[in-house]
């Protein structure tokens, strides 16, 4: 069916029935990541604790999710996408059922660290499994509306936890528990579906099973004549550590960004909002993401990250100036919350498809989780480095962060390359050895 190597085919692909299941098995993950990263400022609410320990419990989802990371990103090259995702689909369910019986601050923390170890590993293998699985003509589409399903997790968990903030904290534990296992089921149906990655295959020298599994998986699928396709491209060769520093730096800038006003905010200085800023932050994204997203890819990566990163500078820096109009108006707050949550939704799919396209496969995984650890663990020290600060300075400090990221997407913007409008895998990595330059 297929000419050697394996992997050559699967960018002419049509999708097909496999793909679907692909794109439910990853996005459900997305919104399983989401949902228990965000449990930790619900969290703060079910146990009387110190302000320090507010800022522990808030820093353990990125302490746990970079450890996750870690070891599963390596490991992922090492033993295989989908051998990891059996692993990680495990720890979900022991946390799951743990985190309903946890009435102390220990118990909430230890099974959070077992389900938020397993979203380290998820998403990561997620983000790499995606570009090596989809065809070159949906690629970046099935990854931006995979990746918004992280907004809708986050809606739904904000959802939630407003429904049910004035209920007893036995309920919520419940409710947010057993939403979680519910997921988990459809994330066990749907990836005895998926095949192992037929490009990770093939870099292990193993074309006999990648063969397989393509004759397995991919059975309904038709090939589409190359000139029906974009023409291939060869991307300029750039150093490691210039693509390493800009995608730390956009990520970085997001994760920070996003998470200080979207988690650490409603604790720090609104505790009775908190549940309505994370369902409103991640109603506008989830929106945002679903509008852009069906047309990933006929956009352009390098100016979707330009554009988002502005407008979520200049959005924060708006905040800071009108602290003292909406400090007497909520209305006003969450709507100014809206307009930078827009561009905060464009930054986070830009900058998550970026760093995890522009590595070689054998080493995928390994370079994404660096990109990914180095930016979630930057997110740690602020949340206790902003603990004690006005809200003027809280705001000042998130806007200069957004302003370093918008330095390095200019740098990519100018020395960078395209990713998107079509480009495949094996292009935005570098790998193919032939076909047009494109800058």
């Amino acid at each position: 069916m297929v000419s050697k190597p394996p992997s050559k085919a699967l960018d002419n692909f049509s999708w097909g029935k496999v793909h679907t299941y692909a794109f439910v098995a990853f996005s459900a993950g997305f919104f399983l990541e989401a949902y228990i990263f965000g449990m930790a400022p619900i969290a703060t609410g079910w146990v009387t604790i110190p302000k320090f320990l507010t800022s522990t419990l808030l820093a353990w989802a990125p302490l746990w999710l970079i450890i996750g990371i870690m070891v599963t990103g390596p490991l992922s090259d090492k033993l295989g996408r989908k051998t990891m995702f059996y692993v990680t689909m495990t720890m979900y369910g022991i946390g799951a059922v743990g985190i309903v019986f946890s009435s102390t601050y220990y118990l909430i923390l230890l099974f959070l660290a077992i389900m938020l170890f397993a979203a380290g590993g998820e998403m990561n293998t997620i983000m790499v499994a995606t570009h090596e699985i989809m065809p070159r003509r949906h690629r970046s589409k099935a990854f931006f509306l995979e990746l918004n399903f992280i907004n809708v997790g986050g809606f739904v968990l904000g959802l939630v936890g407003y429904l049910v903030q004035n209920q007893t904290v036995a309920l919520q534990r419940l409710m947010i528990g057993v939403t979680a296992l519910i997921v988990l089921g459809v994330l066990v149906y749907s990836r005895i579906k998926i095949p192992e990655s037929i490009r990770w295959l093939e870099k292990q020298g193993r074309f006999e099973d990648a063969e397989r599994e393509i004759n397995k998986y991919f059975n309904d699928v038709k090939v589409i004549p190359q000139e029906e396709l974009k023409p291939k491209v060869v991307v300029p060769k750039l150093p490691n550590w210039f693509k390493m520093f800009v995608a730390v730096m956009v990520a970085a800038s997001n994760t920070i960004g996003y998470g200080l006003m979207t988690y650490v905010l409603g604790p720090y200085f609104f505790s009775s909002q908190t549940a309505l800023i994370i369902l409103v932050s991640n109603l506008a994204e989830m929106l945002v993401g679903l509008a852009i997203g069906v047309f990933a890819d006929s956009l352009s990566r390098k100016l979707l990250l330009l554009i988002s990163f502005l407008g979520a500078t200049g959005s924060t820096f708006l905040i800071m100036a009108t602290i003292p109009i909406w400090s007497d108006s909520l209305a006003l707050f969450y709507s100014l919350l809206v307009v930078l949550n827009l561009f905060v939704g464009i930054s986070y799919l830009t900058e998550d498809a970026l760093k995890s396209e522009i590595w070689p496969t054998l080493r995928r995984g390994t370079l994404t989780a660096i990109a990914r650890f180095i930016s979630i663990g930057a997110y740690i020290p602020t949340i206790y480095l902003t603990a004690n600060f006005s809200i003027q300075q809280y705001t000042l400090f998130n806007g200069l962060v957004w302003a370093a990221g918008t330095v390095a997407a200019v740098l990519w913007f100018v020395k960078g390359y395209e990713t998107g409008k079509g480009v495949s895998v094996e292009e935005a990595s570098g790998e193919l050895e032939t076909g047009t330059p494109v800058s």
